[in-house]
């Protein structure tokens, strides 16, 4: 398993952007493919984007596409969100994962063996 570390997250007005940053404890971040899912209060984790080994492909929740743009560079062990045209709705908790390759939905927490704490994403009117 490896450790992951959010960060850059924070609170915008609708229209703005972030860029969400996953960091990897080390180099056998390479080996896993990743994934960031979102949280608010009373409503279960969500799906937002996944990205292969290498990232050769990459998928992303309807309600995001076109608006969020997922992207990895592993010679620093990381990987990211960047969050464009943002909405209201877009407010949660934003969570990284890794998990090993396999056939498993990407759709699915629990394909995913490492998860970061979390990074709060509040998108005002």
């Amino acid at each position: 398993q490896v450790q992951l570390v959010e960060s850059g997250g924070g609170s915008v007005q609708a229209g703005g952007s972030l860029r969400l940053s996953c960091a990897a404890s080390d180099r056998t971040f390479s080996t896993y493919v990743a994934g960031w899912f979102r949280q608010v209060s009373g409503k279960e984790r969500e799906f937002v984007a996944y990205i292969t080994t290498g990232g050769l492909l990459d998928r992303l929740a309807d309600s995001v596409k076109g608006r969020f743009t997922i992207s990895r560079d592993d010679a620093k062990n990381t990987v990211y969100l960047q969050m464009n045209s943002l909405k209201v709705e877009d407010t949660a908790v934003y969570y990284c994962a890794a998990g090993i390759p396999s056939t498993v939905s990407y759709q699915l927490t629990s394909r995913y063996n490492s998860w970061g704490q979390g990074t709060q994403v509040t998108v005002s009117s």
